[in-house]
């Protein structure tokens, strides 16, 4: 092979400057990768299909969509590996030098480097013969494997339906089940060559934030596996049900953080968060100016009604951190009974839906049968609010279940006094104010800023407050 392959370049970004091509990703409407088992008989070992220019016809900057097919057969294969052996898609084309691989089923994104084609990797066929021989090397009960490339645009569109049909067909198996029901979580850390302390928790009521590991798929991966990147976790003690904390789950995710994150609530975003890693389907946020929240995902081309778009918001959420108000989730993780509980109770609330204020309208259209029905009209999306001001409109007049959370705004008047206070020099580097004893009266606020002033004037002030009704 013209390049290097292993997993010494995992993590390795491609920018758009470096990049030859890209495949897949939020600018193409069709793209997906998918793992089927076959009997032995349907398949051809080492063979690589490709429907569509090669990367060799493709011109530099260019954009293509991608639909990516792992067939493969073996007498220990069942179908519950398929999603797991899926997922390894995404190790393996980061092992290859000059290849970046994100997110996973059908948000796949891949960019070859200039670079790579410069040094002869300007073939599906090299690709491919890449995947079937690290699938085969990495899972030894696999014994037959064939890989096929779409790049056609309309060629892609039968197997990319195929392929939505089977992520279907596997989470709706998996909303039957709940943590209840089970007495072993799983863990994942996949994606740990993006983000070094992020640890993900499988239970029947969390998928995997990138939503292609289901608690079936991530049992399945332990058993074949038990020593992989998949891996079982005994929830231990139950610390707090509403929240989901458990003693099992803090002292793994403690070990494999490397000591960064030693305390989880499955179940909020505002608490001792899940942690994030890149590859999430979308992201549930904070609206402090509605004590609501907002989903978005990554297929969506605007900005939320924070007026941040997710690419910039995923930049604050991913990384492996807690963050309290950002919160990378799975699609199949908002059709769950424990979606964010934790927080909507803190409210008064029942399920984390209540507290949902805003979806982007495509989010919105492929969850809305998982939307109660009471709540299906009441979340806004991009063309009902544009703004703050429109968005607390529109959830005052359908009366949705946030504006009982809503406390009464205090307004402020203040009485000056006439005489001025003593001038305090000031200095560029730090702020000496005197103590002004126990009776208060004074108010020094400085947000966001920089100051720099010769010297600074506090005045005496009476204040007087009135209650804003609400309307």
């Amino acid at each position: 092979m013209p390049v290097d392959v292993g997993p010494v370049y995992e993590g390795e970004r491609i920018r758009s400057k470096q990049m030859y091509v890209e495949l897949g990703g939020p600018k193409i409407e069709h793209h997906f990768e998918l793992v089927k088992v076959r009997e032995p008989g349907d398949i051809e070992d080492g063979k690589v299909n490709l429907v569509g220019p090669d990367l060799s016809d493709m011109e530099e900057g260019s954009r293509h969509p991608i639909g990516i097919l792992v067939e493969c057969a073996g007498e220990e294969l069942e179908e519950d590996l398929e999603a797991v052996f899926e997922r390894r898609v995404h190790e393996f084309c980061n092992f290859i030098n000059g290849v970046m691989h994100l997110n996973q089923r059908y948000t796949n994104w891949l960019r070859v480097s200039k670079k790579a084609i410069e040094k002869g990797f300007n073939s599906f066929e090299q690709f491919g013969t890449i995947l079937i021989r690290l699938f085969k090397a990495e899972l030894p009960i696999i014994e037959k494997c064939q890989v096929s490339f779409y790049t056609d645009k309309d060629a892609i569109e039968e197997p990319y339906e195929m392929a939505m049909s089977t992520y279907e067909k596997r989470d709706e198996r998996a909303r039957g089940l709940h943590d209840s029901d089970v007495d072993m979580f799983y863990g994942c850390v996949l994606c740990q060559s993006f983000a070094p302390t992020h640890v993900c928790t499988i239970t029947p009521d969390r998928t995997s934030l990138c939503g292609s590991i289901n608690w079936f798929d991530a049992r399945a991966a332990a058993k074949v596996d038990p020593k992989g990147p998949i891996y079982a976790v005994e929830p231990g003690e139950c610390l707090n049900e509403l929240a989901g904390e458990y003693t099992g789950v803090n002292e793994v995710t403690k070990k494999r953080s490397l000591g960064e994150v030693d305390k989880v609530y499955l179940y909020s975003g505002m608490e001792w968060p899940h942690t994030s890693c890149g590859c999430f389907e979308a992201i549930d946020f904070y609206i402090p100016e509605v004590n609501g929240h907002g989903i978005i995902d990554r297929n969506a081309d605007h900005k939320a009604i924070n007026g941040l778009a997710f690419s910039t918001m995923a930049n604050q959420t991913g990384g492996g951190k807690q963050m309290p108000g950002f919160n990378g989730i799975s699609l199949q993780y908002i059709s769950s009974p424990k979606f964010q509980q934790y927080d909507a109770a803190q409210d008064g609330l029942e399920h984390g839906l209540e507290q949902t204020v805003w979806m982007n309208s495509g989010l919105k259209e492929r969850v809305k049968e998982f939307i109660p029905e009471e709540l299906r009209d009441l979340i806004a999306t991009e063309k009902d609010a544009s703004d703050m001001e429109e968005l607390k409109a529109f959830l005052e007049e359908k009366n949705h279940p946030i504006v009982s959370t809503w406390e009464e705004e205090e307004e402020e008047e203040y009485e000056e006094y006439e005489e001025e206070g003593a001038m305090i020099p000031m200095g560029t580097q730090q702020m000496t104010v005197p103590g002004v004893g126990g009776g208060g009266g004074f108010r020094i606020i400085l947000k966001n800023c920089k100051v720099h002033a010769e010297s600074l004037i506090i005045k005496r002030i009476d204040t007087k407050k009135k209650r804003r009704k609400k309307k």
